[in-house]
């Protein structure tokens, strides 16, 4: 029995694009009805249906298409809202807000605002919020931690000087993805490394002359967007509240584990509140944190419904067919031109693979383990060098998570600034020139094209 039971887990799921059809539910009704009252002159249109209750349809159409007994396929949905990424997420997007709660109660954020504001001029503070959360995602490897640590921080410095709250979103969402892409320890440099049998180096050498125009492009639009409309005011610098910034903005660069960072952050946060804010007891330290906890409810559910209903379109055959269509193009089109074409196609497919496998998962990492194999199969038949291959699945995993509104740094952002994760994501900048820049990359002549002339 054991053995019969191994052998049925690795059997691949059949090919299927009605398997792809929640997903189609869930957006249809997420960015449709936000579209249609907004469209009414509603204030807040995308929160008058909350997210994770458009997602419902979704995983009931998801359950009922499943070929298993209901009992299996509830499992199964199970399992993906239980899969370590996702509850990985929610535990950063609890700790993120419980961080950001007992910071601003004790006037940390307030006070590292004033710091902000007193360092940088008006016309460099959206540029310096891009290269420090640029900076700090490429020490911690983490999008998402980068995002619970800048995102209140400039949030507060968008108010004060009058900048588009929307826009400043944008720029942390911008640096947090080029860091997360970049990084040697990020989670989608291992998983498209890994998957396509090349040295991280070689791979980072790769990505970076594709990243690096995108981002230099990106902060030029930061920098003329950086005109202040009000004259911020700046105080005498606090520095002993200052400090919980301080300590994890060093201990993520220093590269330790983002659930310690945020953890030794609240700590702090709320030790100095004790002693600082008169009548701020450790009562108010827990309150402050469950209030935390509570303003991340509606991206908790969401982010665990979402991986419920992924992991059902994975077993019914929706991730399969969508790496069945992408390998059948590139076969049909590769009998019909030059090897030269052929190897456009190829990378063209390989970013379209994992672009799309990436809108079904939201989850970039997940989206390359999963169209990693089909990616080195195209790359090897078609001569695409394994660095190339691992960078376009790093680079086309990263554009599509930052332009995902119900991706985890859109949500996340999105709670943060109050604004709806589609606001949040149509200044995700960087993403939209690195997008340019790697298609441009795959249309210039580069190394691998002297296979033509062999």
């Amino acid at each position: 029995m054991p053995n019969t039971k191994q052998q049925t887990h690795h059997i691949e799921p059949t090919p299927s694009a009605l398997a792809l059809l929640p997903l189609g539910i869930f957006l249809a009704l997420f960015i449709g009805v936000g579209a249609y009252f907004t469209m009414q002159g509603v204030d807040f249109a995308f929160y008058q249906l909350p997210a994770p209750v458009a997602a419902l349809p979704a995983v009931v159409v998801a359950i009922l298409l499943s070929k298993e007994k209901l009992n299996k396929a509830i499992e199964q949905f199970l399992r993906g809202v239980g899969h370590s990424d996702i509850i990985a997420m929610c535990m950063i997007y609890l700790l993120a807000g419980a961080f950001a709660s007992v910071a601003k109660a004790t006037g940390g954020v307030d006070a590292t605002v004033n710091l902000g504001l007193s360092m940088l001029p008006a016309s460099m503070i959206l540029p310096g919020i891009f290269v420090i959360s640029a900076f700090i995602a490429t020490a911690m490897g983490t999008s998402m931690g980068t995002i619970a640590a800048v995102a209140p921080v400039a949030l507060g410095i968008a108010q004060a000087a009058g900048f588009d709250v929307a826009l400043t979103a944008g720029v942390v969402l911008s640096g947090a993805m080029f860091g997360d892409n970049l990084s040697i320890i990020s989670d989608t440099t291992i998983a498209s490394t890994r998957s396509q049998g090349c040295q991280m180096k070689d791979k980072f050498r790769e990505n970076i002359r594709i990243a690096l125009p995108a981002a230099i492009a990106a902060m030029v639009l930061f920098l003329f967007s950086s005109t202040a409309t009000e004259v911020p005011a700046t105080s005498e610098v606090e520095w002993l509240k200052v400090v919980p910034y301080l300590t994890i903005l060093v201990l993520a660069v220093s590269g330790l584990n983002v659930f310690v960072v945020l953890s030794i952050g609240i700590v702090l946060a709320g030790g100095i509140g004790l002693f600082s804010v008169a009548d701020y007891g450790l009562a108010n330290i827990g309150q402050d944190i469950y209030a935390g906890f509570g303003n991340m409810q509606e991206i908790f559910l969401l982010s665990m419904l979402i991986g419920g209903i992924g992991e059902l379109m994975r077993q019914q055959g929706g991730l399969a067919y969508l790496t069945q269509l992408v390998s059948k193009v590139i076969r049909v089109f590769s009998k019909q031109h030059t090897e030269g074409q052929n190897l456009r196609a190829s990378e063209l497919g390989i970013a379209g693979l994992v672009g799309m496998t990436n809108c079904c998962t939201a989850n970039n990492t997940v989206a390359i383990i999963v169209s990693g194999g089909v990616a080195r199969e195209l790359a090897e038949e078609n001569g695409v060098t394994p660095r190339r291959a691992a960078s376009l699945l790093d680079i086309f995993s990263c554009v599509v998570q930052g332009v995902l509104p119900y991706g985890a740094q859109a949500l996340l952002l999105g709670s943060v600034f109050g604004l709806s994760p589609l606001e949040v994501v149509s200044h995700s900048y960087y993403c939209f020139f690195l997008a340019i820049a790697a298609v441009v990359a795959v249309f210039m002549k580069h190394p691998a094209r002297k296979l033509t002339t062999a």
